[in-house]
Parts: C-alpha cells; structure tokens; sequence
C-alpha cells in the first residue's frame, strides 16, 4: 500500500505543467515497485515439494515437484529424483498429467506412482535403470494407499467399490428419443454428501492386490464397512483399518487394525478398544506392530497417542505416555529399537524418536512448508532401511514454501533444493518476526507471528490484519503463506496466533475450548492485537480481521464481541450450530463429540456458541465468503449471516466462489481471488484511503443503524481500546520457550477430531496428498489438514 506524500508548491506547479512527463515518470515507478513486489500474479510462479521418499539404501530421494499452471489453473505436481552424494536432481516423470504419491520398491530399483489418463485414474509402476513405465491396472475408481510386498511382487491398495443404489420405485420404459428429468436420486445414509466429493454413491473402500507385473486387481474385503490403509505384516498378511461399530454412521473416528490372510481372506481384529486405532507401521524384524489411537472419551478433541503391540496383538502397551503432543507419522528406525514420529510443536514440525522403553529426544527440526495459502503446519518424511538412518524431508521457512532437505549421520545435512530461489530472493518480502502474549483471560502464554511489510517502521500508522486459523484445533506457524506476503506486498502488517484450542501445545491447551467454541479464544487473538498496537506496529483506527472456516467462525464472533476493526472478511465460517450439527458433511461429529446435545432437544447449547447470536450487535462492515461447492460449512451458513447483516443495514457484501469446494485455495486463480478481494473490502473501510479520497475530511467511522443492539457498541473507541489495555498484560517481545500450564499437565489420552483443515496442511491437516494423511480427522477447516 502506498502512501500519499506532501509536496511543495514548486513541485505541485511542475505536476501541473507537465502532466503528460509526470504520468511517464509515476508509470515507470509503479512498473519498477511492481516488479519488485509479491504481485497477484506470483503466486503463479510459485513452487514446492511434497512427498519425500528416500530409498531403502538412502542413495536418492524422489518427491513431487509442485508448480502453478497459469493456463490451466492448477496446482500440478511432477516426479524429480535427487542423488544424496551430489545433490544432482533431475525429472523422473514430468509433462504429462500430475503424478503424486511415489513409493520405492524394496529392492530400490522400482517405483509405484498414481496419476491419471484419458480422465481416469492410473497406479504405474516404474522402472529406475531404463525409465519405462506401465499402467498396472484399469480403474474406474483411483486406487489409495498402495503398499509393495515384502518381496516386491505385489500391490496391496484400498479403492472404492460402488454399491446398490436405493430405489422405491421402478420407472416406466421411456420411448427412444425422449427427453426425460434425470432420474430422482435416493439416500438412506447418514452421511450422503461431502466436501470435495459432492452427493456420495453408494459403495464402500474396500482392500485389493495385484501383481507387479499387472493384471486384474483381486478384492481381498467386502461388507457394509469401509476398509483401507493396507499395510504388509509378512508375504501372506495384511494389516488393514477400519470401522464395523453397528453406529459407524455416528461414531465416525472409531477403527480398528485387523488380520487379513491372503490364503483365505479370513480377518482377525487385533485392537478392540472404544476409540479409533490406526496406521500400523511393522517393525524390520516382523515381530512388533506399532500404531496409534486413543480412548473415546467423547470430546471434541483427544490428542492420538503411540503403541506398540506384538504381531498377534498382544502385549499392547503405550509409550512415551508423558509426552504431551500428539502423535503423527510413525516410521520404524533400521534397527527396530526405536521409533520416530513427526509431532507438532509449539509452533514447529518436529521429528522426535522413541525408544522402546518410552524415552523421548528430538531427532529432527526445522519441518513444514507443504501450506501454501495460509501458513499452517505441514511436512513429509521419511527414512532409509540403511544401519545408519537418513532422512529425506521438506523443510520450511518463512521466506520460501518447502524445499527438500537431507539429513543423517552418514549425509552431509543440507538443503538439496532451491525452487524458488530464481523469483523469491529478488523480490521485497515480508519479514516474520515471533512473538509472545499473555493472554488477558487467564495469563497463558499465546505464540504469534508478524509478518512486516517492506521498509516497515514501527511509527504506528500502518494496517493491520488479524488472520485467525481454523480447525479449530490445527496450528499456524512461521511458515512461508502465499496470502501473509500479499497482504504485506500491499502494505499491510498481519499477525496469525496460536490461541487456546490450537494444537502442539499440549492435551489441556487444545481441550480449554471443548464445548466453549467460540469463547475466551476470543480474549487470547484481542491480547494480540493489543501487543501490536501498544508496541507501535499498526495504527489502532486501521484493524481488520480475517479467517477461514474456524477462523471464519472467530471473525464472525469477534465481530459481534468488538467494534474496533474497521472491517472484517469472515470466509466459509460457520455461523449456525444447528444447521451445521443437522446439514454439514461432518454433521455427526459436531453432534456427538462437539456439542454432545440434541439440537431439538437443547437448542440453546448450540445457540450460545452460534455467531449469529451475536449478529444483532454487530457493526462492522463484513464481507462474508464461501465456496459454492463447500459442503463442510455449507454456503446456507455464510448466507445466513450476510442476510441478517443486510437486514440489520449493516455494510456488507456476500462473495460466492464457482466450483470451489471448502478448500478455496486449491487453485492458484481463487487464492489469488480470495485474498485480493478481502484487501478490496478493507481498503472500502479504511480511514487513511477514506481521508486521502476526500482530502482529509471523510467522516472515517462506518455508517451504524439506530437499533438498539447497534447503539450498545456506541462508545468512544479511544476510551475502550485505554480500558482493553489496562486490563490486559499483552507483551510483544519473544520470550524463552518456556512450558506453559497447558503443556506440564502430563499424560495425554485422546486423538483429533477438528472441523477445519481449511487447507491441506498434514502433508494435512495435512498433506497436500490425501493418501498420506492414513487418520481421520474431521476438520472445519481442510485447507486449506
């Protein structure tokens, strides 16, 4: 954002006389800033790695190659291979349609990859010394989590297999040639629609093999229960996952491991507690399973915790019972003494190791990047079958999305990659700093991030924008995010915080919202804003505020708590807990492990954590966003409140996004869409662009109508922000990394059921790639985990 600049008489005379020079000369400045600057346009020049998978021998690394057509608007990924000694990389598999989810064969002298053809979906097996490749199979479905034998001459995946479609009727023959309206469609299930998917056919996942060298798939499982995730125990057995609960359409995050023999398809489960087990990972010597799950006990959030169990299943026992984070990708180290698991961390993507014994040390840092809308934490791994573990990884930085990176006692540590260094390096980013709050609620410690606009100052006139995240239990971190350096590429200094709820802070932190989202959250993102604006970082008549999904759902809270932002953009919130607990995709859990009422039996527990509760306070102008095709906070939700703004006289506008499910910016046109048309309604409501339009004269407060609810926030803006401070003991330095209160209460017993990744952020929330994300979790937000 640029700002306007007195000048003198002399000068202004000399603007006067020679227009036609000034206009060259601003035009040539504006080119040059331009070309300088994190344009719109960039984000197609973007690029960054996912999937890391080094092989057995830990020699090389394939992983995909990320890029944003322009032409076709998409995020494509292709295959590059990189040799560990010399850090030479080279194409595997480009040019054609995206391939993604690469996995060596045992021997190291194959790969399997998916990708599609013709529109339909293909898992080709590739081979390294000549470079050929064939289609496996023929699939009408697209076939997941695909696993090689131990002795490589099988396949082992999961795929959908359609069912039969409920009818009650049969129509009448209709005569050649006529035009009749599409048959009617019947649901009887639960769950008949979903995010990213639309109206679901009937059928289940069921569990394949097939021989490498190709053929027909032969079904393994069958039955009313989805089965998936296969996972080689010996030549002869598999491990799958599922759930056959009788309330499986209710009680979604429950499975099981099973026993599956390929002699005679018979299974046996393994795991039989109340609460989901999952992503079984065989130790090198076959003899010891390990997994991960927790106990249900029915909270909208339970962190997932490690076990091991003997091959049988037997001998179940945890470890590492103490250490307060939830447990995520699990990978056995060579020598089968330990395990290592990716973690989030305060922040941070971490790898630690866990030995058989419980103990727990930090193997690996500096994890993430794989988000690249908003900056949440995200990142692949994985590690060599070699005595001597190395690790292949994508490593994150608030400067670049994710490169690979290579590390190891054998290696030389070191980033291998450099994909963005011929755009990002020459052009003025943000710089992030980190800081950290007290939170005015109780005095919890809050973890923030500020991204600073080029040539910033702290003199206390700059924008401000408060980003919230979803989930509501996900993390942001200091990671690279597309639409953080737009902000800040037009001026704005924006902040993004870790508030109560949030993950990677401990069991109890992320538990202080259960049944109290929104809540005092609320107070932990105000004490933030406070620390930017007492330490001079924005001007406190220039907040703004934005979120999506769970942040959306803040943003239409905070609106209705405050009115000191100036404008405010909620996108894909929720804003009804009713209608999200009877129509979202994720309908029952928000039932069962969120609210945990009936809403026609107890309407008012869904009402008092509902945003439009609060709508009749509002008086902020808001821009309320949503996916035309979101199914996770369905379009009725933003609608709802746009149309009560509207009813109210409030200024607001609603922006309906074609063909975009709940993950906005899932292609590069609609990230850029969406965050230049928040910034075009912030810049509608701020007081500097209201006084430079009108020469200083503009009355810059927004228009508020005579209701007795809008008068409620008719107070002097001045007084309240000198009151908010008082009460507050909001601090901006970093501190040390010290344990908070949430983090020192020990054991954790649960696993994740968020509503929102609002972007694929474990490598998901989130990774970019479903198929590595193996657990459940049912977010608000999926960008966007």
């Amino acid at each position: 954002m640029r700002h306007a600049r007195l000048i003198g008489a002399g000068a202004a005379a000399l603007l006067v006389a020679m227009p036609a020079l000034a206009q060259d000369a601003s035009a040539q400045d504006d080119s040059k800033q331009d070309s300088n600057r994190f344009t719109a346009e960039r984000v197609f020049d973007l690029e960054y790695a996912t999937s890391p998978r080094v092989s057995p021998d830990g020699s090389k690394i394939v992983y995909v190659r990320h890029s944003m057509d322009i032409r076709t608007d998409q995020d494509r990924g292709d295959l590059w291979i990189i040799d560990v000694e010399s850090g030479e990389q080279r194409p595997l598999v480009v040019g054609g349609m995206s391939a993604s989810n690469p996995r060596w064969s045992p021997d190291g002298e194959k790969l399997i990859y998916s990708t599609t053809k013709d529109e339909k979906p293909e898992l080709r097996l590739l081979y390294l010394d000549s470079g050929d490749s064939f289609s496996l199979a023929q699939f009408e479905e697209g076939p997941s989590g695909a696993s090689w034998s131990p002795d490589g001459s099988m396949i082992a995946f999961s795929k959908f297999v359609p069912g039969e479609t409920p009818s009650f009727a049969e129509a009448p023959e209709k005569p050649e040639g006529a035009e009749w309206n599409e048959p009617v469609k019947v649901f009887d299930d639960l769950t008949f629609r979903f995010d990213g998917q639309g109206y679901l056919e009937e059928g289940v996942e069921q569990v394949f093999v097939l021989s490498t060298d190709g053929g027909s798939p032969r079904q393994l499982t069958s039955g009313e229960a989805d089965m998936s995730n296969p996972v080689w125990l010996d030549e002869d057995t598999l491990l799958v996952t599922g759930n056959k609960a009788d309330d499986r359409h209710i009680d979604r995050i429950e499975s099981e491991i099973y026993t599956l023999e390929l002699s005679d398809m018979s299974m046996k489960a393994l795991t039989d507690r109340d609460g989901p087990d999952h992503s079984p990972v065989v130790s090198p010597d076959g003899q010891t399973i390990a997994f991960r799950g927790h106990d249900d006990n029915v909270l909208s959030y339970e962190q997932s915790n490690l076990y091991l169990m003997d091959a049988d299943g037997t001998n179940v026992r945890e470890l590492a019972a103490s250490f307060d984070r939830s447990m995520g990708e699990t990978m056995w180290a060579p020598d089968g003494e330990s395990v290592y698991v990716l973690a989030e961390n305060k922040g941070n993507m971490d790898v630690f190791e866990v030995s058989r014994t419980g103990g727990v040390s930090k193997a690996l840092s500096g994890l993430g990047g794989t988000s690249i809308g908003r900056p949440y934490a995200g990142a692949g791994v994985s590690v060599s079958k070699t005595g001597e573990p190395v690790f292949a990884y994508t490593q994150g930085s608030p400067n670049k999305p994710a490169d690979i990176a290579v590390a190891g006692e054998t290696v030389d540590a070191r980033e291998l990659t450099a994909l963005n260094d011929d755009i990002l390096p020459h052009l003025d980013m943000a710089t992030v700093e980190e800081i950290k709050v007290t939170s005015s609620h109780d005095g919890r410690e809050i973890e923030a991030w500020v991204a600073l606009p080029p040539g910033f100052e702290a003199d206390g006139s700059y924008p401000m924008i408060l980003e919230i995240h979803g989930g509501p239990f996900s993390m942001y971190g200091p990671f690279f995010a597309a639409e953080i350096q737009r902000y800040a590429a037009e001026g704005y200094v924006t902040v993004w915080a870790n508030p109560r709820g949030s993950t990677g802070y401990g069991e109890e932190f992320a538990q202080l919202i259960d049944q109290a989202y929104p809540g005092n959250d609320y107070d932990d993102l105000m004490s933030v804003v406070d620390a930017i604006v007492e330490n001079n970082y924005a001007d406190p008549d220039r907040l703004f505020v934005t979120g999506g999904s769970g942040g959306g759902v803040l943003t239409a809270w905070i609106v209705g708590k405050t009115d000191r932002f100036a404008a405010a953009a909620t996108i894909k919130p929720v804003i009804n807990w009713f209608t999200e607990a009877l129509a979202g995709d994720i309908a029952p859990t928000v039932w069962r492990h969120w609210i945990r009422e009936d809403p026609w039996e107890n309407p008012q527990a869904y009402w008092e954590l509902s945003p439009i509760s609060l709508v009749g306070n509002v008086v902020t102008p808001t821009l309320v966003m949503v996916g035309e095709e979101d199914w996770r906070t369905p379009t009725w939700e933003a609608e709802q409140f746009y149309t009560a703004l509207k009813l109210r006289g409030i200024d607001s506008a609603l922006i309906r996004v074609p063909e975009s499910p709940h993950y906005i910016a899932g292609r590069p046109s609609r990230l850029i869409a969406k965050t230049d048309n928040i910034m075009g309604w912030f810049a509608k409501y701020d007081p500097a662009k209201q006084d430079e339009d009108s020469g200083g004269k503009a009355d810059t407060a927004p228009e508020k109508t005579s209701s007795e609810a809008a008068n409620w926030f008719k107070r002097d803006r001045k007084d309240e922000r000198k009151k908010t401070s008082e009460e507050s003991a909001a601090g901006d330095s970093p501190a040390e990394d010290a344990e908070t209160p949430a983090q020192q209460s020990g054991q954790a017993t649960g696993g994740n059921a968020a509503t929102d990744a609002d972007e694929p952020s474990g490598e998901e929330a989130d990774t970019p790639e479903a198929e590595d994300n193996d657990e459940e979790k049912p977010e608000i937000e999926s960008e966007e985990t």
